[in-house]
């Protein structure tokens, strides 16, 4: 295939790739949006594979054929309560994609450099290596994170601000002696060192940030993938990792806007900063039952419903989805809250729901309903905790003060489904459960509310 046709693929698929990500803002078009991206893939990886530079050798296809499987089986086998950690998986590919492109063109550069183009070349190897390693263990110490095999709690070392700021400073001094032809051991010890770095800066961020995390690794992804495309020439992966890493972001920075965080606190780990003792949380946590529950629903008329990753786990979307059309077939308003993090992915709660067919049109941002929670009958809580703290408010010396929260308590009654009395993620108290209009519903949540579902009748 000659240079002209391929260039004009991957125009083809830059465009494509922005009409994907301009229709994810908007989740009526979001099928559509990711059908794009799929095609604008297709594309690319055609036109890589048809063009004049490439060789197309049996082991290359066999590569290919066994990766598609591989990741059809994964995708298809994936519940939506595992995406989060497999979207941080997937990060860690690209990762180590850009460690091994990078090392790869450092073993057998392209001939013909001279002068200031040696130079140029050997910068982009180590930018694409460190922001790669980076990516690739922060990635694999996310996936550990939310899948629950390492413990959500920061890892607060002594002094690790100060270990940090030392290991990007010996990898700026290695990345000098590089370029000074000191021999290819600095870049490995570069490599070795910034993942170390990567693997301790996402172990120093406690559990509720994670989903600030994920995104945050997205741009990392983004950045590798655009220096890999200058290191190799491909101005198509340039522009689809400037994309990727802008908008990831752009994204953390929206996320941390939620949280009433800044991107710096967030990277540098922890979950706030404590400045004195919290507030005692008094009263009892008052358990309820799905009698009650329902007879309090048929009573409603004003119902607002706040999933969180509690919903995710319990699978219960198409349950809600379910007791949604029942209440508004007799007349009852009901709508849904959701705040920017909920759950442990950007959207995780949006998908969940339109997976089910709730109407988009009563699936409201944070902004947009909290100032209808005192005028609500009722409110649902599946599985949230942090997002709905008033400790948020109440309480300056909480780890989460200042946050923006759901502020679930003004209205005139409060039902929490739990499936028992453990705290959120982030292990931070929610005096919510002990205010006198709430009442705890614990079990199940699909199971809970299939159970309301035939009280209701």
């Amino acid at each position: 295939m000659s240079f002209n046709l391929v260039t004009a693929l991957y125009i083809a698929a830059s465009v494509l790739f922005i009409l994907a990500l301009g229709g994810l803002s908007n989740q009526e078009k979001a099928k559509r949006a990711v059908w794009f991206g799929i095609v604008g893939m297709a594309l690319a990886v055609f036109g890589t594979m048809a063009g004049p530079q490439a060789a197309i050798t049996s082991w290359l296809l066999v590569t290919l054929v066994v990766g598609a499987v591989i990741g059809a089986i994964v995708a298809m086998r994936v519940e939506m309560t595992g995406m989060p950690q497999l979207v941080a998986a997937l990060h860690s590919f690209v990762g180590l994609a850009a460690v091994f492109i990078g090392i790869g063109s450092e073993l057998d550069p392209p001939a013909g450099l001279q002068g200031a183009e040696i130079i140029i070349h050997e910068t982009e190897i180590f930018i694409g290596v460190f922001i790669g390693a980076v990516t690739a263990t922060g990635s694999v110490v996310a996936f550990g994170k939310l899948a629950g095999w390492l413990d959500g709690k920061p890892l607060t070392l002594p002094g690790r601000n100060i270990l940090n700021l030392i290991a990007v400073l010996v990898c700026l001094v290695l990345g000098w002696m590089y370029l000074n032809h000191a021999g290819i051991w600095t870049l490995y010890l570069m490599t070795a060192i910034a993942f170390i770095f990567g693997a301790h800066l996402v172990l120093a961020i406690g559990g509720a940030d994670m989903p600030v995390v994920v995104s945050m690794l997205n741009s990392y992804s983004g950045w590798a993938a655009a220096a890999t495309g200058f290191l190799l020439g491909n101005d198509l992966l340039i522009v689809t990792g400037a994309l990727v890493g802008a908008s990831g972001a752009i994204l953390s920075y929206i996320m941390c806007r939620a949280m009433n965080r800044n991107f710096l606190s967030v990277i540098l780990g922890g979950w706030g900063t404590q400045t004195g003792p919290a507030q005692k949380v008094d009263g009892e946590m008052i358990a309820t039952d799905v009698p009650s529950v329902a007879a309090d629903l048929a009573e409603a008329d004003d119902i607002i419903i706040v999933p969180g990753y509690g919903m995710a786990v319990a699978q219960a979307q198409a349950s809600v989805s379910e007791l949604t059309r029942r209440l508004r077939d007799k007349g009852k308003q009901v709508r849904f809250a959701i705040h920017p993090v909920a759950g442990r992915l950007p959207g995780h709660m949006n998908v969940l729901l339109a997976e089910a067919k709730v109407p988009y049109d009563i699936v409201l941002e944070m902004d947009e309903i909290n100032a209808d929670f005192p005028n609500a009958d009722m409110v649902i809580i599946l599985g949230a905790n942090d997002i709905v703290n008033p400790a948020a408010q109440e309480d300056p010396n909480s780890p989460i003060a200042g946050m923006p929260v759901l502020e679930v308590w003004k209205a005139k009654q409060v039902i929490i489904s739990k499936r028992g009395q453990g705290r959120g993620y982030s292990g931070i108290e929610n005096p919510l459960f002990f205010k006198d209009n709430s009442r705890m519903l614990y079990g199940d949540a699909k199971a809970s509310l299939d159970q309301i579902l035939s009280a209701l009748g």
